[in-house]
């Protein structure tokens, strides 16, 4: 096919803000798809997942839009670290997503937060369990790749020494600091 992608060759990523108004991230995301938008950045914490796979839904279920064109990422939040959260938290992203799988998924920080109400508490352990528990879901086909957002040097040192399946991107927030 002829898509702008493919036409320019270019990688097209779409940004959502939080707290849009209900229905505007699907309605955006809609338009995105028309356009030829093809990778889309989600996140537990963005809570723009679901109007985001409303939107996917809505194309795929047209025919206007097939699940292998779109490189969809989403997140692992902070207080999903803990082994046993990993896989839970996930799941509820593919389901809110309305995908089948995910081709990235990134753990959000490195640090982790323990669920404990209105002021969280560190986790104790090491993003490494979280990490552990990341690469068993590409293990299960449940995502294609994972990686990690926000890291510092010696802590992807760190990681790169015991994982058993590398990082494929290490997602970094950047500021115009002439802006702040």
């Amino acid at each position: 096919s002829d898509s702008l992608l493919e036409r320019e060759n270019a990688v097209m990523c779409l940004l959502l803000s939080l707290q849009s108004p209900p229905g505007a991230v699907q309605e955006a995301v809609e338009v995105a798809l028309d356009a030829g938008y093809r990778h889309f950045d989600c996140a537990y914490f963005y809570q723009n997942e679901a109007e985001i796979g409303a939107a996917f839904q809505k194309k795929l279920v047209e025919g206007r839009l097939k699940r292998d064109e779109l490189y969809v990422v989403s997140k692992l939040w902070n207080s999903f670290h803990a082994p046993q959260d990993v896989k839970p938290a996930f799941l509820e992203s593919l389901t809110r997503l309305k995908m089948d799988y995910l081709d990235l998924y990134l753990m959000h920080s490195p640090m982790g937060f323990l669920h404990t109400g209105p002021d969280p508490k560190p986790f104790p352990a090491t993003p490494l369990s979280s990490w552990q528990a990341m690469e068993k879901l590409v293990d299960e086909g449940l995502v294609k790749s994972v990686g990690v957002s926000n890291f510092n040097i010696s802590q992807l040192e760190r990681l790169l020494s015991v994982c058993r399946i590398k990082p494929a991107a290490n997602q970094v927030k950047a500021y115009d600091l002439g802006s702040v």
